[in-house]
């Protein structure tokens, strides 16, 4: 019994990634942000200088010297935007920190499920981390076959209603 309770935390554990990677695809991919007019907005702004090669000597200083111009840039950018533009973007980038935050939770997670079932089932250390990998890719895998398997029902249902 303790042996199917592992197996079903692992799995339950992956889906808790895959689920919430597929979620965000779809409540993102509905965002009616306008990519294009920010682009536009963000090309009307010069672009920060780069930092001298100098200052990558004392890395901490060129790091913080490199964050400075670029949030300036952003900011700036930002308040060039049109409102509705700024709002849209605003809502796109809290919904991808949040997917972003669940999505990494449930990894964490699911780390912890399969090193306890490889643990438990005295299985190489090596094969652990080929699980997460493969599991990995198997999560993204499935979202972006889902997502293509979408976009071609979706093309076929057009062209055969172009063809009516």
């Amino acid at each position: 019994m303790h042996e199917l309770i592992l197996w079903c935390g692992f799995l339950g554990a992956w889906l808790l990634v895959a689920g919430p990677i597929y979620q965000a695809l779809l409540e993102l991919r509905d965002e009616d942000v306008e990519r294009d007019r920010i682009v536009a907005v963000a090309h009307q702004v010069s672009r920060p200088e780069p930092v001298s090669p100098w200052w990558w000597l004392i890395p901490p200083a060129a790091y913080l010297i490199h964050k400075a111009r670029s949030d300036r840039y952003q900011r700036e950018v930002m308040l060039r935007l049109p409102d509705d533009d700024f709002t849209a973007f605003v809502s796109f980038t809290n919904k991808a920190q949040g997917w972003l935050m669940v999505g990494a939770g449930g990894c964490l997670i699911a780390v912890k499920e399969t090193w306890e079932l490889t643990e438990h089932s005295e299985w190489p250390g090596w094969l652990f981390w080929v699980l997460v990998v493969v599991m990995l890719v198997l999560s993204v895998g499935h979202v972006a076959f889902r997502s293509a398997r979408e976009r071609a029902l979706v093309a076929h249902r057009a062209g055969a209603s172009a063809q009516r």
